[in-house]
């Protein structure tokens, strides 16, 4: 299985940016969906969550935001940002909770991660 982010760059603060995250390889079935960010010298931290029934759950420093939407049919996760802040700086990371076959447990797989930079 693999997850493969892309659409981060450098914006000015206020932009906007749209992040993708595919998954590909042998999977059964997905739950939850969701994009994770680490800023230099912190933890890794939530952003935003979607369910497999379309729940979500959003990190309070993003809501009003940021918008997380799901393609079930491509097994693709999007992060729309909007309001861009310098804060916002780091490299995103796209999660996928998942199962690869009945024979299988859910597992956490996660992606590489792609830069957002948030600078004039």
């Amino acid at each position: 299985v693999q997850l493969q982010a892309s659409g981060g760059g450098l914006v000015q603060p206020g932009g906007s940016l749209r992040l993708s995250c595919a998954a590909s390889g042998r999977i059964l079935t997905i739950n939850a969906m969701g994009w994770y960010r680490q800023a230099p010298g912190k933890q890794r931290e939530l952003v935003a969550v979607i369910g497999s029934g379309g729940s979500t759950n959003y990190a309070d420093f993003v809501k009003g935001r940021f918008t997380i939407s799901r393609d079930y049919a491509k097994n693709t996760v999007y992060l729309q940002m909007n309001s861009l802040k310098p804060e916002d700086t780091a490299v995103y990371y796209c999660n996928a909770d998942l199962r690869r076959s009945l024979a299988d447990g859910r597992q956490d797989y996660w992606g590489k991660g792609t830069q957002v930079t948030v600078s004039s």
